[in-house]
């Protein structure tokens, strides 16, 4: 092991001591607690609550375009699909938008798309070292919009060892059918006298994709982008700063996006900075830094139709003329502090912990349409947490975590005199909202015989509302909807319990949990079945934007998750095994009525073969079950099957006679039943179907 290497491992370790959620090793290693190898669940055992863990290897296989894409089929985990491969925004246990906080290298994403389903997250999956997916106390760590869950992306854009020889370098590319697809990214990271060089750069293409009924009008997207990155690593630690640069263009397929060709030009700049220092003494053991601010925009452009008279066949090139709808703009900026202290000797057991402090402050300005939805808002938060952890002995050990926030949210209110007019007209006024959430957790985890793991945690979390919910006033052109906020909305408060088992070790691999949440006080968009155009007056006259409410009500959440892999047979150096998964969330208003947009039961398995020679491969089928417990005015959604195939081959070779560490390639085939597949969770599912039966090629070189 190199010097590099032994302090990456060294900092995984005491990250490991506090975060339930696993870091990756810098130089090359695999997730905490899980495995990059193919074939093998990566199961987090020591975690107080579930971490889905996405390695490097299966995100080279699948060569997603969008965080859904990548996340969309593990057990409870879905996505928005409302413009695949683009916007596709991770839903987690039927949770959404504000509810689950994107993350990259420990900070948010700054961007605007949990301000609707159109806006796409500019992350790229393609230059990631892994995803993970954090439920439970961890997430108090990340703030009270986390109350759903956290996904955090890991890229090393800001590098924390020396890579071993000098430097690693990795290469990938990929073509799918399905939306004559292309896809390149590529990485290095070179090191010497303790400053390491990171740089990375991808790029994307697709068009429209097909579905069983044909090509999904106005579905194409491409992406570019890329990052520098420059740290000085030193023997307690590193610091390091790195830019990045995030630009798309896609379109919005389905109903009045296609015909009107709505398409979105996200754009973003960040810099970020982070750090470590672990002390050789004293009461401390590190102290940990990160800090980004980014900017944002993108522009909402399409067709402007002048006849609303949807009931009469007109000419869209004559009654159109294309233009910018409307524009947001995002600047924001985060830091975050913590300081790990060193582990107490108790006479009943170990302790170890940290605490923290993190503030942000973000404006979102608007022009055009995007400011009739809402107006300028800026939004500033500060908050402390602590996590503290008890290693009783014999397997035993307790953790428990709390966190206090405060948020303002400075914007303007818009008062309506109902859901439809009367012939006065709204009333805007400026309004200041402040709020502080207290949050707190406390879990419990055994190891029993066999390598088991067993856990119960129960969850307290408070979360502020967002701007949106509190201040959208009008048209989202994009989203087809006519939003009205609530300026006067309570803090959503959240009571959970979860019981998990997982074993990481052995021929047979689980994870598995079980949980209860209740909300009082939970926001949603509530359908009001009236239909409006570009402004209020409109309502109840034209048909273009759906009506929508921020409400509030108590409800009820439950649901399981489970995933098993089993190594059947073992000949020689090659393994055949099966794998099973199983999930569904259940959730209703305490007055009886459904949440609306849920996703459904789903219930999965295949076959799979490793070998030591390089070989993988895999077949399996997930089967979505109907949705038929729908919310208001929200119609059925039918099952469906998705049959998937895979076969890869790596061949290593000798790195110091070729300069090639390893050369994959394979091929991967999605839905190859050609099933008709719509998202019970999007808001699109009614207009459009996911894409057909598809085979992606891919390869990838590292040295």
């Amino acid at each position: 092991m190199s010097a590099g290497e032994g302090r990456a491992q060294e900092a995984t370790e005491l990250e490991e001591i506090f975060v339930t959620a696993p870091s990756p090793i810098r130089s090359g290693g695999r997730p905490a607690g899980g495995s990059d190898l193919d074939g093998v669940l990566p199961v987090v055992t020591d975690a107080f609550a579930p971490v889905t863990v996405v390695p490097r290897d299966e995100i080279v296989r699948r060569q997603p375009f969008s965080l859904g894409d990548a996340l969309r089929d593990k057990p409870g985990l879905s996505g928005s699909t409302f413009a695949p491969g683009a916007a596709d925004r991770p839903i987690i246990r039927g949770l959404e938008g504000q509810r689950v906080r994107i993350l990259e290298n420990g900070l948010g994403v700054h961007d605007v798309s949990a301000l609707g389903e159109d806006h796409a997250v500019p992350v790229n999956p393609l230059v990631a070292d892994q995803i993970e997916v954090i439920r439970g106390p961890a997430t108090l760590r990340y703030g009270s919009s986390a109350i759903g869950g956290v996904v955090s992306v890991e890229n090393g854009r800001i590098p924390q060892a020396e890579p071993a020889g000098g430097y690693s370098a990795e290469a990938i590319a990929g073509l799918s059918s399905v939306d004559r697809g292309r896809s390149v990214a590529a990485r290095i990271d070179a090191g010497h006298n303790g400053f390491v060089l990171h740089a990375d750069g991808f790029a994307t293409k697709s068009g429209n994709y097909d579905t069983p009924d044909g090509r999904q009008a106005n579905s194409a997207t491409r992406s570019t982008g890329g990052a520098v990155g420059l740290s000085k690593v030193f023997d307690r630690g590193y610091i390091g700063l790195s830019y990045s640069h995030y630009d798309a263009f896609y379109h919005v397929p389905g109903g009045e996006s296609a015909e009107l060709n709505t398409r979105l030009d996200p754009r973003q700049d960040k810099l970020q900075a982070q750090g470590e220092y672990r002390f050789e003494g004293g009461p401390f053991e590190a102290v940990r830094f990160w800090i980004n601010a980014s900017r944002y925009k993108h522009r909402e452009l399409g067709l402007e139709e002048h006849d609303h008279d949807h009931g009469h066949d007109h000419d869209h090139e004559e009654a159109a003329e294309d233009g910018v709808h409307g524009v947001f703009r995002n600047r924001e900026a985060e830091a975050r502090v913590e300081l790990q202290h060193a582990p107490v000797a108790l006479s009943f057991g170990g302790l170890t912990g940290a605490f923290g402090v993190q503030a942000g402050r973000g404006k979102l300005k608007t022009s055009g349409e995007a400011e009739g939805l809402i107006a300028p808002t800026e939004t500033k938060t500060v908050a402390a947490y602590v996590f503290e952890q008890l290693d009783v002995g014999g397997g035993f050990k307790v953790q428990g975590a709390a966190r206090i926030e405060h948020a303002d949210v400075d914007g303007t209110a818009t008062t309506f005199p109902g859901l439809l007019p009367d012939g006065s007209d709204p009333v805007n006024r400026g309004r200041d909202r402040r709020f502080t959430p207290v949050s707190g957790s406390i879990g419990l985890l055994q190891h029993l015989p066999h390598g088991f793991v067993a856990s119960l945690t129960g969850q307290y979390v408070e979360r502020a509302p967002s701007g949106l919910e509190l201040f959208s006033r009008g048209s989202h052109h994009a989203a087809g909807l006519f939003e009205i906020g609530n300026p006067n909305l309570k803090l959503e408060k959240a009571t959970s319990v979860e019981l998990g088992l997982r074993r990481a070790e052995g021929p047979l691999r689980l994870d598995a949990s079980a949980y209860y949440t209740r909300y009082s006080g939970f926001i949603y968009r509530r359908l009001t079945g009236v239909q409006c155009g570009h402004d209020f007056d409109s309502c109840g006259e034209e048909d273009e934007f759906d009506q929508s409410v921020y409400s509030q009500k108590n409800a009820r959440f439950y649901g399981a998750e489970i995933s098993a892999q089993f190594d059947a047979v073992t000949m020689g150096r090659h393994v055949f095994g099966v794998d099973g998964q199983y999930d569904f969330v259940r959730a209703k208003f305490t007055d009886g009525a459904n949440v609306p947009r849920i996703p459904p039961h789903r219930l999965g398995g295949g076959v799979f073969w490793r070998s030591e020679d390089g070989f993988y491969a895999r077949v399996g089928l997930l089967h979505a079950f109907a949705q038929s417990r729908t919310g208001e005015l929200e119609s059925r959604t039918p099952g469906y099957d998705n049959l998937k195939a895979e076969f890869s081959y790596t061949r290593a070779f000798n790195r110091e006679a070729t300069r090639i560490t390893s050369i994959t390639v394979g091929l991967v085939g999605d839905n190859l039943l050609n099933d008709r597949i719509r998202n019970a969770a999007s808001f699109k599912k009614d207009e459009i179907l996911l894409p057909g039966a598809g085979v992606r090629a891919f390869v990838r070189a590292r040295f």
